[in-house]
C-alpha cells in the first residue's frame, strides 16, 4: 500500500479512537445510582477568584456504593465547593462536616433511569455520526487520490474497504460501550 494511503488510513483510525474515548469520557460521567468520583471531579470551584476542577483542590474518595467524600486541601475550599455542587445540575444534596463534604446517592426512580439511558443513548448516536463522517473524508480523500493518479483503482478499493472494517470495528466498539452502561443506568 502506498505511503499516502497508510497516512490516510493511519489518520482515520487515531480519529475514530478519539471519537470513541470522547464518548467513554461523557458516558463515565452519565450518573448511574452507583457513586463514582467522575460525577464531581470535574466541577468548576470559583476558589479564590480562579476557577478550578474540583479534583485539583481535594481528594475524592468512595467508602461505599451510595457515598462521595470530598475532603479538601484546604478548609477555606468547603464553602466554595459545596456552592459548586448546589449550582451543579447534578441534584445532589451535599452535608458540610467540620472538614468534609458527603454526598449521599439518592435511588434513582424508574422514570429518572429511562432519562439518564435516553440522554446517553445521544451521546452515543453522537459518536457513530462522528465515525461515519470520519469515514466519509477518508473515502473523499482516497477518491481524490485515485483521481489524481497517485493511485490505481485497485488501492483505492482496498483502501476503503480497510476504512470500511475500521468503521465497523469502531461502531461496535461504541455499541459494546452503550451496552454496558445501559445495564449500569439500568440495574438498580
Amino acid at each position: 500500500m502506498n505511503d499516502d494511503l497508510k497516512l490516510v488510513i493511519k489518520d482515520v483510525e487515531k480519529r475514530m479512537k478519539q471519537a470513541i474515548n470522547v464518548a467513554r469520557e461523557e458516558l463515565s460521567r452519565v450518573r448511574t445510582g452507583r457513586a463514582s468520583p467522575t460525577l464531581v471531579e470535574n466541577l468548576e470551584v470559583d476558589y479564590y477568584g480562579t476557577t478550578m476542577e474540583l479534583k485539583q483542590i481535594a481528594s475524592i474518595t468512595i467508602p461505599d456504593a451510595r457515598t462521595i467524600v470530598i475532603q479538601p486541601w484546604d478548609k477555606n475550599a468547603l464553602s466554595p465547593i459545596e456552592k459548586a455542587i448546589w449550582k451543579s445540575d447534578l441534584g445532589f444534596n451535599p452535608q458540610v462536616d467540620s472538614a468534609v463534604i458527603r454526598i449521599t446517592m439518592p435511588p434513582l426512580t424508574e422514570e429518572r433511569r429511562k432519562e439518564i439511558a435516553k440522554m446517553a443513548k445521544k451521546w452515543v448516536e453522537e459518536a457513530k455520526v462522528a465515525i461515519r463522517n470520519l469515514r466519509r473524508e477518508a473515502n473523499e480523500e482516497i477518491k481524490k487520490m485515485e483521481k489524481e493518479g497517485k493511485i490505481s483503482e485497485d488501492e483505492s478499493e482496498r483502501a476503503r474497504a480497510e476504512v470500511q472494517k475500521l468503521t465497523d470495528e469502531h461502531i461496535n466498539e461504541i455499541d459494546d460501550l452503550w451496552e454496558r452502561k445501559e445495564k449500569e443506568i439500568m440495574s438498580i
